[in-house]
């Protein structure tokens, strides 16, 4: 309970105050859009590099966990979507990326920094490079498949590349490690200016997605939502223990990959589906419906991990 109040609440709290904030037009689209293209190319890209280059611990097993999960899930519910619910190739692609891909940067980097703190940033760092470049990159795969069997496969990836490194969370990881492997330090000025920057990402990121909840719903497409939910807040995290059992992992990089692995559906679920105009509904209504369940499967997930670290 006390991890709960401590940690989850806060984080809660926040989403609710943008959402009271853009339902009561406190703020306008134009504002909410400035405040989240702040926090996905400056706040939260500083907040991962200084942490990415302070001395820690190799993550790389997070980083597989996430990778393997990730996968099978992501397969799996693939062929759900097409043979059990007979969605063509695009659409059930976006049903299992809403499955799998969870708001890694709204919600998974504050919810990580107020839970486990400092020593949770390197598996983190870890998982977000993973699931950026594997999970978003099978997804993108698929739906071009589908939408345009005869396109040549170097269109395909080329716009998988292109959009990986248009990420600017994915470049500020990759700057991490580069940095790192180069043995230099971080001079002091630019880490304190990087801390500083960093440290507005977890409130304005939670503040944004509240209000981007406005519009969507949760009432359509109920079914699909609410398997989408189990397999995203119950499923995806059982696996991924499962895996950090089996692979040794420490109590930190423990905690941290299946903390990550139950986020709920990630905003940008609903963006692709928009962008590929199909499925825009369900994966709206997943948004919604795994983020306001997810208080109540995160809390108990951080209150058991939170018990066992030092």
């Amino acid at each position: 309970m006390a991890a709960i109040v401590e940690v989850v609440l806060p984080v809660f709290a926040l989403i609710a105050l943008g959402y009271a904030a853009a339902r009561l037009k406190l703020v306008d689209d134009l504002a909410l859009k400035g405040l989240a293209f702040f926090v996905f190319a400056f706040a939260a890209p500083a907040l991962l590099f200084s942490g990415g280059t302070r001395p820690h611990e190799p993550a790389g097993g997070a980083a597989l966990v996430t990778l393997v999960a990730g996968v099978a899930v992501f397969l799996a519910m693939l062929a759900v979507g097409r043979r059990a619910m007979g969605l063509a190739l695009p659409e059930a692609a976006l049903f299992a990326f809403a499955c799998v891909f969870g708001n890694t940067v709204m919600m998974g980097i504050p919810l990580i920094v107020a839970a486990y703190g400092q020593p949770g940033l390197p598996p983190l760092l870890a998982i977000l490079g993973v699931q950026t470049v594997a999970i978003i990159g099978m997804a993108t795969v698929a739906i071009e498949i589908g939408l345009a069997a005869s396109a040549p496969i170097g269109r395909v990836l080329r716009a998988t590349v292109t959009g990986v490194a248009r990420n600017p969370v994915l470049v500020a990881v990759l700057l991490a490690m580069v940095w790192n492997a180069t043995g230099l330090p971080v001079p002091g000025p630019l880490r304190r200016t990087l801390e500083m920057l960093g440290a507005a990402s977890p409130p304005v990121a939670l503040f944004c997605l509240g209000a981007s909840l406005v519009g969507l719903s949760a009432a359509s497409f109920w079914r699909e939502t609410a398997l989408i939910a189990a397999v995203k807040l119950v499923a995806m995290p059982a696996v991924a223990f499962a895996l950090c059992r089996a692979l040794g992992l420490t109590p930190v990089e423990t905690a941290v990959a299946v903390t990550m692995a139950g986020l709920p559906t990630g905003a940008n679920a609903f963006i692709l589906a928009r962008r590929y105009a199909t499925g825009a509904d369900r994966s709206g209504s997943a948004v919604v419906a795994t983020t306001a369940l997810s208080v109540l499967t995160l809390g108990a997930m951080i209150a058991h991990f939170r018990q066992g670290l030092p």
